[in-house]
């Protein structure tokens, strides 16, 4: 597993019925990756996975892996209310053909780090597959520190990856700081939060786990290239461009709005499972401006790299 490049965070896309519309989701992973991802994301918070039944999930993994086709890992989101629960996931996404895992901390139970690192470990040591822990402290209230990252990782020798998204770009070189040399950087650091990329990979992060890429992929891949190349005039000429896009990425109603921006953009639609609701009235069209206004603006291709 390479927890490097751009890993789609993918969206769940709904039919009329909100039955989960499959062959639209294989296209949509086949289009990320002709576009350069270098892997896909499956079952995370903008899958809207509290809202799948067990069965649903394992048939998007199988439904990924198939058409993904070997080109690249598929990645599956461990998220649950219990840690059998999760354990259970885990397995059934190694069986379900997936390489890699993203594991989160127990939805709703907010433990303290004796409960978050018991059932961590018991996920990472549920299958010998690839992991990558998810710090997302601003969303789920649990935030994984440094040391206790590093202190995993020395316990658990398929935790490979963190996907950072505290928001604070000084963490990046705080979990860089604790490793034992600079060519021993066993823990990969994906930037988890759609703002911070060309801060993150300037501060270390070799990897994106990306919202937007999903309406727009070309330009998520080509920003990604130009900052990790180290080309700062083209890599902030594109991501100011892109930045009221990136930011819907970091509210509330992230979901909404990233399925919003796929609509428009011609590659999805913005259906949604209750209890989310699809925007309306003032919000809906704050939203549709902003779309609006990228999207005739949107860069010519091929002036940037894939």
């Amino acid at each position: 597993m390479n927890w490097q490049g751009v890993l789609p965070a993918m969206t769940t896309c709904f039919n009329e019925d909100l039955s989960i519309d499959h062959a639209f989701m294989a296209h949509h992973a086949k289009v990320m990756l002709e576009a350069g991802c270098t892997g896909i994301v499956s079952l995370g918070s903008l899958g809207e996975a509290a809202t799948l039944q067990f069965d649903e999930k394992i048939a998007i993994l199988e439904n990924m892996v198939a058409a993904a086709a070997g080109r690249a890992p598929i990645v599956a989101a461990i998220s649950a209310l219990s840690t059998a629960e999760a354990v259970h996931l885990a397995k059934a996404a190694q069986s379900a053909g997936c390489e890699g895992l993203m594991v989160l901390p127990p939805y709703v139970y907010l433990g303290d780090w004796r409960e978050n690192k018991a059932h961590v470990s018991a996920i990472l040591h549920a299958t010998p597959l690839s992991a990558m822990l998810y710090n997302n402290p601003v969303a789920y209230g649990t935030d994984f520190l440094p040391d206790q990252i590093h202190e995993l990782a020395a316990e658990h020798p398929n935790l490979h990856a963190v996907k950072e998204s505290s928001t604070d770009v000084r963490r990046i070189a705080a979990i860089r700081a604790l490793q034992m040399s600079p060519a021993d950087e066993k823990i990969q650091i994906l930037v988890g939060v759609d703002d911070l990329i060309v801060e993150g990979i300037a501060a270390g992060a070799t990897g994106w786990i990306a919202g937007l890429v999903n309406a727009l992929p070309a330009e998520s891949v080509a920003l990604f290239n130009l900052a990790s190349a180290g080309r700062h005039t083209e890599a902030f000429e594109l991501y100011r461009w892109f930045l009221p896009l990136l930011r819907m990425d970091t509210v509330p109603k992230f979901i909404h709005l990233i399925k919003l921006v796929q609509q428009q953009a011609g590659l999805g639609n913005a259906r949604v499972r209750p209890p989310r609701l699809e925007l309306t009235g003032a919000e809906l069209e704050s939203a549709l401006a902003v779309i609006q206004t990228a999207l005739e603006t949107r860069p010519k291709f091929p002036s940037f790299p894939r």
